[in-house]
């Protein structure tokens, strides 16, 4: 692992020559290294675990120095080139009282042949062991485990054992045998996963934190990047830092980017001591397998690619199948979306949890949910594992596969929301969304790439419109429908469904493009015989005429729609809220007709099921009381209206009008009309157009 140590005022820099030779505090890992040394202190067996280039062996490196301290002599084997983790205590305690230490770290190199490669290799783990704790280097020949427990018979004998994934199992039944053999013996290891043995003591070792804790300025991770950076500033005489509002953000979202992962921000800092802290940002955006820094200590931790390959060779061929197609997925995943996409070619459904828990366990993908609960555990693969995976998904040409069953799973995830949503289950609707939004997002953003893809990307953006309607992401489902509607121009349904959809999202944003799309809509609308989307037309245009003032023209256009939309069709606004919008309408001309249109907005067929219509009707009757004087009785039904949301949701949009309203109310005066009924978005929009198509242009 790469050095972490905390540079004081006025030290200076230290040279390429003595980094990783002076071991100095641990940067954001205080708290773990009292778990740490308390744990030594109460068990026999410590396992630190955790995802490749976490810390694991830097961390317990220090914490075996603090026990050193107290007097002990050491054996040291297996080092790679340059500094190893043992080389945190060299020099510590050679004479003493205190517990004999014996560290043993599985040699550089060895990783990738599963055993050690180098011509000073030893043959195993035990002889490994053995050669360490005879204090001889280079011995040949087969160690016994009962040899190497006599070694051990000593008063207080502490054996680290570090980096032993590459022979895991053996260490299993050393270090099971040695702890049974030898009463007084305690051990320390260092892996990706922990030994499984009884009475072992686990310390999970998490990336730091990218965003600040409770009374603190600096994340963690910033601080160990701005520690790394200054350390390097201070050795290139052409390197500076200005620490502006700029930079500060760009080291932020570096270290968010690479999930706090330690080594890939120390990596960071290193790249950007040589080029530009927003250079690197950018970057990183897209991928971050490309980090390196030759002058690294240990020769694997030198490329965050190489580091995380040693992870890849060692995990099984159906690991590293699921591995590589699961990096298509964004962000969270369950186990069933894994078994779907990284199912096939020889790799049954059925086999994919097991994997997903066996990469979990060494730290490629993060449980963001318990298993073991009613619901399926969910996942998230770590930042670097995600790139690595999505490189070895390419060098496969599985890539445009992996993407097309990303898509047909995500269409469904789309239209399972949309009709839980019809049918009156609107938070479960929300809830799916929200726990399938990076996803669905990485889905619709690639969708552009592969022309198959795109009808069934412009429909799932359909389904979701109450997600960009009523949850104010308006801008986003706009950006999509522009960018998949000239791709599915002959799908007239489907087009004009979705010019009808971008006009509602664009009618306060940009009026004029709004106006231009539904020109379009129109007769596709007709075209396609679709009573619905003919009704929300007249919906659009009703809000574009209450924008520019024209109120009879808005309650034509309003009572068109309330009267055109079937009661009881999915897949856009229902007619109740249209005829709460005609109740807002007619308010100051004529309350009699708006106080019945209201009612009828709340009479509707299945209005109670919709919660979101449900609220619009109620603004609706609370605004007409309030322009009719009944302020009492306008504040109880706007209250009312907001006590019934979920307040575990996102606020649906009409929650700002009705505190508007209640302001209104206990102010004594009379709003106007409300300044919009739909998220208002961004101005300038682009209407695509592509010659020739017959839709737009």
């Amino acid at each position: 692992m790469a050095d972490v140590w905390t540079r004081k005022a006025g030290d200076s820099a230290p040279s390429a020559e003595d980094r990783g030779q002076m071991p100095g505090p641990l940067v954001g890992r205080e708290r773990e290294s009292q778990d740490l040394r308390a744990l030594l202190e109460n068990h026999r067996l410590v396992t630190v675990a955790g995802e490749v280039g976490v810390g694991k062996s830097r961390l317990a490196a220090e914490a075996v120095a603090d026990v050193a301290a107290l007097g002990a002599g050491q054996c040291v084997l297996g080092v790679g080139e340059g500094r190893s983790a043992a080389g945190a205590v060299g020099g510590v305690g050679a004479q003493g009282a205190g517990p004999r230490i014996v560290v043993v770290r599985w040699p550089e190199g060895g990783w990738d042949a599963g055993s050690g490669a180098g011509p000073d290799s030893p043959a195993s783990l035990t002889a490994a062991v053995m050669e360490a704790a005879a204090g001889i280097r280079g011995r040949r020949g087969a160690a016994g485990v009962g040899a190497v427990a006599d070694r051990l018979r000593a008063a207080d004998v502490l054996l680290f054992l570090d980096d032993v994934d590459p022979v895991h199992a053996e260490c299993v039944g050393l270090v099971q045998t040695l702890l049974e053999f030898v009463p007084s013996l305690r051990v320390l290891v260092t892996a990706r996963r922990p030994l499984g043995l009884g009475g072992e003591a686990v310390l999970r070792l998490a990336p730091l934190s990218a965003e600040p804790a409770d009374g603190h300025k600096t994340a963690p991770a910033v601080e160990l990047f701005l520690d790394r950076f200054l350390d390097r500033c201070l050795e290139r005489a052409d390197a500076s830092f200005d620490a502006d509002d700029s930079d500060l953000s760009a080291v932020a979202d570096i270290c968010r980017y690479v999930g706090g992962l330690p080594l890939a921000v120390e990596l960071a800092a290193e790249q950007a001591a040589r080029s530009s802290v927003g250079e690197v940002a950018e970057r990183l955006k897209e991928h971050q397998c490309w980090l390196s820094a030759p002058d690294m200590v240990a020769p694997r931790h030198r490329s965050l690619r190489d580091a995380v390959a040693a992870a890849y060779v060692l995990c099984d061929r159906d690991e590293r199948i699921v591995w590589a197609r699961a990096s298509i997925l964004a962000g969270d995943f369950d186990e069933s979306t894994a078994a779907f996409v990284c199912a096939g070619g020889g790799l049954a459904p059925a086999r994919v949890p097991a994997c997903l828990t066996r990469l979990a366990a060494v730290g490629v993908l993060t449980p963001v949910r318990d298993p073991g609960g009613i619901r399926e555990p969910r996942y998230r693969m770590a930042p670097a594992a995600h790139d690595f995976g999505g490189e070895r998904l390419r060098e496969a040409r599985e890539f445009e596969v992996a993407a097309e069953r990303r898509a047909i799973h995500f269409h469904r995830v789309a239209a399972l929301a949309e009709n839980l949503w019809s049918l009156g289950s609107q938070p479960q609707a929300v809830r799916l969304v929200l726990d399938e939004a990076e996803g669905l997002r990485a889905m619709l953003e690639h969708a552009p790439r592969q022309p198959e893809l795109a009808a069934a990307a412009l429909e799932s953006v359909l389904n979701l419109w109450f997600w960009w309607a009523v949850y104010d992401a308006a801008d986003e489902g706009r950006r999509h429908l522009l960018r998949l509607l000239p791709m599915c121009r002959s799908d007239t349904l489907l087009i004009a469904r979705g010019l009808c959809l971008s006009a509602w999202l664009t009618a306060y944003g940009d009026p004029h493009g709004a106006s231009e799309l539904l020109q379009h809509a129109w007769p596709a609308a007709v075209l396609a015989g679709d009573d619905a989307t003919i009704g929300r037309i007249a919906h659009v245009q009703g809000m574009l005429a209450l924008h520019e003032g024209d109120l009879e023209r808005a309650t034509e256009q309003f009572q068109e729609a309330a009267s055109t939309i079937p009661p009881h069709v999915s897949g856009g606004l229902p007619p109740a809220v249209s005829l709460a919008a005609l109740a807002v309408t007619q308010a100051a001309h004529t309350p009699r007709a708006a106080r019945l249109s209201a009612r009828r907005a709340l009479s509707q067929p299945g209005i109670r099921g919709d919660a979101w219509a449900c609220l619009v009707a109620r603004y609706a009757q609370a605004f007409v009381d309030h322009s009719d004087g009944r302020t009492g009785r306008a504040r109880l039904r706007a209250h009312r209206a907001l006590a019934a949301l979920d307040s575990r949701l996102p606020a649906p949009h009409g929650c700002a009008a009705l505190r508007d309203l209640i302001t209104d109310i206990d102010r004594g005066s009379r709003g106007g009309l409300p300044a919009a009924t739909v998220p208002r978005g961004l101005t300038g929009v682009a209407i695509p157009a592509q010659p020739g198509s017959g839709i737009l242009g």
